[in-house]
């Protein structure tokens, strides 16, 4: 069992490995399933060894986690991918957490009088209190970044400092119940402090995610789901099942990593994300204040893109909402006919989670080579002929090269240098960060004020005319 325990480890290892890449991911998500798979075969085989197996609640587990998984999966539409990415994570975490609260109220040991958890070891009297701890956390906090995922206005009771005295109360309580949990010798006030140190993770998780803003999600999605993979890890130790544990170690780590990775794309640590809150309920007075916007409509933009030798596209959470990818590629396609360089501008936190854009553009098959991006990309605007902006706001917004706001040194796609800049947007409603965008006002900007789907087809539309 050991050898089949080693190779699903390798193959969850280079799957995670090809998920790095575009060109393989595809086949890293098949080896990585295999190695899932494979995992609850070995401990299933494991547990019918040992005698301790219930056959009829294992295959209902598998026929009924296995059909609600294959009806979500086939009925969420790209659009809300990030909702389901969330999701998913909260039902980790709340996995791991049962674990460790069903080991602690149907442990035989513990139901003995004067026998607590601190008398089974160190291990137990960490790591079971840590799962309940961190799975809570994950499972209520990956709920609200759900609900605002989804926009619904999920605001936090307190502000400033008042906000920070309560997490850090919660915080203390959840301590002081953990303790409690460890050193009593009743199975009563065992029970009571597990269900009291779940209710306390459950709420710390909602106050710690409510007042981070939208713009900040895909750095939230990201840890939550390195939440989940903590949770499942302190879960090993809880069982005994070495698997979990290093299956968790992955995918936390792998977690921190992307996590690091988007908190460096926005330019900000991971405390001011947590404790700061780009994107919160406040808009800028001045947001919605332009006074020199050109306005162009389909047929404007396809006379400008019939010459033009270079374009590149810029997707954001905009393109996703109208379901305007396919367009996108049928219109990028129409250009290449024409002669013109065509790519994308990818910026690592456009849309709603880590990778949004590529997920969306790949659903429409746009080749692998013509996703580019920031870093590679964004030397090349200033020879390009057109840049079309769908649906993105503050990852090309350059208030971000100014010296204060919330966007300050946020790294940002060089869109304004381009010769053309097409911005395809419904409104000048403000970005997530609610500030001005200056773009917009540009003597090289046009601004086409339309659905992103609507207008692409208009595009689209003029550009075969003028063949």
């Amino acid at each position: 069992m050991d050898y089949l325990y080693l190779l699903a480890t390798l193959l969850f290892v280079f799957g995670i490995k090809r998920l790095t890449s575009v060109k393989t991911c595809q086949s890293g998500n098949r080896m990585s399933e295999f190695g899932m798979g494979l995992a609850i075969l070995t401990i299933v085989l494991v547990m019918a060894r040992s005698g301790v197996i219930n056959w009829g609640v294992i295959v209902a587990g598998i026929l009924v986690g296995g059909g609600i998984g294959l009806v979500i999966a086939k009925r969420t539409p790209t659009t809300q991918m990030p909702e389901m990415v969330a999701a998913l994570n909260g039902f980790g975490g709340v996995a791991s957490a049962l674990v460790a609260m069903a080991d602690l109220l149907l442990n035989r040991a513990l139901e003995v009088d004067g026998v607590g958890l601190k008398d089974l070891g160190v291990v137990p009297a960490v790591a079971n209190p840590a799962t309940i701890l961190v799975g809570m956390v994950t499972l209520t906090g990956s709920f609200v970044a759900y609900g605002k995922l989804s926009g619904k206005k999920l605001t936090h009771p307190f502000a400033g400092s008042k906000r920070h005295l309560l997490h850090a109360g919660v915080g203390l309580a959840i301590i002081g119940l953990a303790t409690w949990l460890v050193m009593t010798g009743s199975h009563a006030q065992m029970t009571i402090a597990v269900v009291l140190l779940a209710l306390l993770s459950g709420a710390l998780g909602v106050f710690l995610v409510m007042p981070i803003g939208g713009a900040d999600m895909p750095v939230v999605v990201s840890l939550l789901n390195s939440y989940s993979g903590v949770a499942g890890a302190f879960a090993g130790f809880v069982i005994g099942n070495e698997l979990l544990v290093v299956v968790g170690a992955l995918v936390g780590t792998s977690g921190l990593i992307l996590t690091q990775i988007m908190c460096k794309a926005m330019n900000r640590s991971l405390g001011n994300v947590l404790l700061g809150g780009m994107g919160e309920e406040t808009v800028a007075k001045d947001a919605k204040d332009y006074k020199s916007i050109k306005s162009a409509g389909p047929e404007e933009v396809a006379m400008l893109l019939d010459g033009a030798q270079s374009v590149i596209f810029v997707p954001g959470y905009g393109l996703a909402v109208a379901q305007a990818q396919h367009v996108v590629r049928e219109l990028a396609d129409l250009l290449q006919k024409k002669g013109a360089v065509v790519r994308y501008a990818i910026h690592p936190v456009a849309g709603r989670m880590p990778g949004h854009m590529n997920v969306l553009l790949a659903e429409s098959d746009v080749p692998y080579d013509q996703l580019w991006e920031m870093d590679r990309i964004n030397g090349d605007f200033k020879n390009t002929d057109v840049v079309i902006i769908v649906g993105a706001n503050d990852v090309v917004n350059p208030a971000a090269r100014e010296a204060s706001g919330p966007i300050a040194g946020m790294p940002i796609l060089d869109v304004d240098q381009a010769r053309t800049v097409i911005v395809i947007k419904r409104s000048l409603a403000p970005g997530y960060a609610g500030i001005k965008n200056p773009l917009f006002e540009m003597d090289n900007c046009l601004m086409v004020f339309l659905d992103a789907k609507e207008a692409l087809e208009g595009i689209v539309k003029e550009v075969k005319e003028l063949k």
